[in-house]
């Protein structure tokens, strides 16, 4: 039992390091950038249709990628942002590449959920495209965007899993060594264990989170 917590802790501390940042960095790029999805859109507050096509191809292509080919395609783009393609900071970049176009979209879809009358009382009001979107978009979708942080989040803990096939670290990569490569099964079904029940502990606070911000 205690060889198995010395596997397990060491990984699982990476892969939270790996999901956190991840989450964190792909919130900070996701956000803005599903927010320009909706504003610049037709009839909405900052009308331009370049910049919503440029946008919405640039996500769309991203997302035709499957994470293990994403992963392997920008190696070379990986080396030169963390000067490694080995390891947890390594797995980082194609975590966040992944990961930022579909909460882009999530976001995309909570805004979309506000009814138009909210943000044409706004502009009744003179409020500015900023102040709408800081002021009314954003609080209004919180509730929504919280439970699209929880998906987007489950889906970092997949694809960290699957960063372990080539050296990323973290439970996958104990995994595949360990229970595939050295046919140990109960590091393997330890490590199944402790991934659900990490998903069960992101799901359910994440529920609990966006429950007490809708009663607010």
């Amino acid at each position: 039992m205690n060889n198995i917590l010395s596997l397990i802790i060491p990984s699982l501390n990476e892969t939270l390091f790996m999901v956190g940042l991840s989450t964190l960095l792909t919130i900070l790029l996701g956000l803005p950038l599903g927010i320009t999805l909706v504003v610049t859109d037709e009839n909405h507050i900052l009308p331009n249709k370049s910049v919503n096509r440029i946008l919405s191809w640039i996500i769309n292509i991203t997302r035709s990628l499957p994470f293990i080919i994403l992963m392997v395609f920008i190696i070379p783009f990986t080396r030169f942002v963390v000067g490694t393609t080995l390891g947890t900071k390594a797995a980082i970049v194609p975590l966040v590449i992944a990961a930022t176009p579909f909460y882009a979209r999530v976001v995309e879809s909570s805004i979309r959920e506000i009814q138009w009358g909210v943000i044409e009382a706004s502009l009744a009001m003179g409020a500015t495209p900023m102040k709408i979107i800081t002021q009314v978009l954003i609080p209004e979708a919180t509730p929504s965007l919280v439970l699209g942080i929880t998906i987007t989040l489950i889906n970092i803990v997949g694809y960290s899993a699957m960063a372990g096939a080539i050296g990323g670290g973290g439970l996958g990569d104990l995994a595949i060594r360990y229970g595939y490569q050295r046919f140990r099964v109960d590091i393997m079904w330890s490590t199944i264990i402790v991934l659900i029940l990490l998903v069960q502990i992101i799901q359910s606070t994440g529920n609990k989170l966006a429950s007490l911000i809708n009663k607010k």
